[in-house]
């Protein structure tokens, strides 16, 4: 007999477009839905201090270790992301705690009981029961990832103290533009008048788009790599270790974070400018800082980044499922010694399989699979299409099929690496 929250689930699920699952898009993407159903339900994000984070990558990082600076500070801080892993409760928490079952059944019920003639989507309905539950339960900060863009996210709604733009990279084109100065454009959307905003990374081709919009509302501007320099040390017993630079000068010789993927430098510089501007509102030392950091996962309960799930053979989970994302996964990657390389990889049919298998190296061992979702491509295609460039492997009929024919092949000193897309990592870790 199913539960009253796994019946709440199959409802959601079944009864409401979802685009992370299925790949299909609302017919009209707007914030009417979302700021309709927020004013069914007392406009909740009106009583939220929060920080609003968006870009191609990086932005669960930067959420997760804000939230736990926060929280490592002794405020009660909510915190929103997309997707989830194993729960639709990971997409929000407070101190690292999942929203409870009993609450999310008491939102879709309140919702059910309205009868609104709107039909939001699953995202719509989710940031509202985000927003509801962070305002019931008095959060001192909302943390709130944007899911696909940033101007017409469903977490647009809201007033932040704080606008962060971690980078951009080519993804979701067919959404947010073919270059990168339209997908700059789109990010930008979460600039609001007056509101100071972090940019994570400067690029030639988009800072002009961000200048102009911080222009144009007047918001305060500062490019978190012009002002900070992280320097990766070593990495050792879970912890990496990075000597940190602000303008020039040491700030800390020995951050420690417990993330080890070596593309959180550039989320680390993201967060320790943000952290500049989050001081003015909250007692927020550079202490305080610098413990949370070293208790991210925790703290915040955050997982599937550079997710070491395996030491003999070495085997690595990371949701990287994008141009830029994959380049810096897989530069970590080749630099870890192994006497051979596998890969076990799915990715979702709506992505441009030419960016992201062009990434992956040759001399590996390929390990295709579907992602168990409708968006995921099929795994005998996915063979076909990496065989054109030069990846090479057999097809399998799940991911964890496909991980356990790669752990009876390698040997103690090979590396397994998996990936590709967020739902594979998601079906492992």
């Amino acid at each position: 007999m199913n539960s009253p929250y796994n019946e709440t689930l199959q409802y959601l699920f079944a009864q409401l477009p979802m685009y992370q699952r299925d790949g299909i898009l609302p017919p009209k993407m707007d914030l009417a839905k979302t700021l309709a159903l927020s004013e069914a339900f007392g406009n909740p994000h009106h009583q939220l201090k929060s920080i609003h984070i968006a870009g191609t990558n990086g932005k669960g990082s930067v959420s997760h270790i804000l939230a736990s600076i926060c929280a490592e500070s002794g405020l009660r801080t909510g915190l929103y992301t997309s997707p989830h892993y194993r729960d639709f409760r990971e997409r929000i928490k407070i101190n690292g705690q999942l929203i409870p079952e009993y609450e999310v059944v008491k939102f879709v019920n309140r919702y059910r009981d309205l009868n609104l003639s709107i039909h939001p989507s699953f995202f719509e309905l989710t940031v509202v029961m985000a927003f509801d539950y962070f305002a019931s339960q008095k959060v001192d900060v909302a943390v709130i990832e944007t899911g696909l863009g940033g101007r017409l996210d469903s977490t647009n709604i809201i007033q932040p103290l704080l606008s962060i733009i971690t980078n951009i990279s080519f993804d979701h084109m067919s959404v947010l533009g073919n270059t990168l100065p339209e997908i700059a454009a789109e990010k930008a959307g979460i600039i609001k008048q007056g509101i100071p905003v972090v940019i994570g990374e400067m690029h030639p081709e988009t800072a002009r788009v961000f200048n102009q919009k911080a222009s144009e509302t007047e918001s305060l501007i500062s490019f978190a790599d012009q002002n900070w320099q992280a320097v990766p040390k070593q990495v050792r017993n879970g912890l990496a270790e990075y000597e940190i630079f602000h303008l020039g000068k040491l700030w800390h010789p020995s951050l420690k974070l417990d993330l080890t993927g070596e593309y959180q430098k550039f989320n680390i510089q993201t967060v320790l400018e943000a952290s500049r501007y989050l001081k003015k509102f909250w007692d927020i030392s550079d202490q305080t800082i610098v413990s949370a950091f070293f208790k991210v996962k925790a703290i915040s309960n955050f997982f599937g980044r550079w997710e070491v799930l395996n030491k003999s053979p070495l085997i690595i989970a990371d949701s990287a499922h994008n141009e830029g994302g994959i380049k810096l996964a897989m530069k970590q990657l080749l630099n870890i010694p192994a006497q051979k390389l596998h890969i076990v990889m799915g990715i979702v049919k709506d992505k441009d399989p030419s960016l992201i298998l062009s990434e992956f190296p040759q001399n590996a061992i390929y390990y295709f699979a579907k992602p168990d979702i409708p968006r995921g491509l099929d795994a005998v295609k996915l063979k076909e299409i990496a065989a054109q460039y030069g990846l090479n492997g057999q097809d399998y009929a799940s991911v964890n099929e496909a991980l356990n024919h790669a752990k009876k092949k390698a040997h103690k000193k090979d590396v397994i690496f998996v990936g590709g897309s967020s739902f594979v990592v998601a079906e492992v870790v």
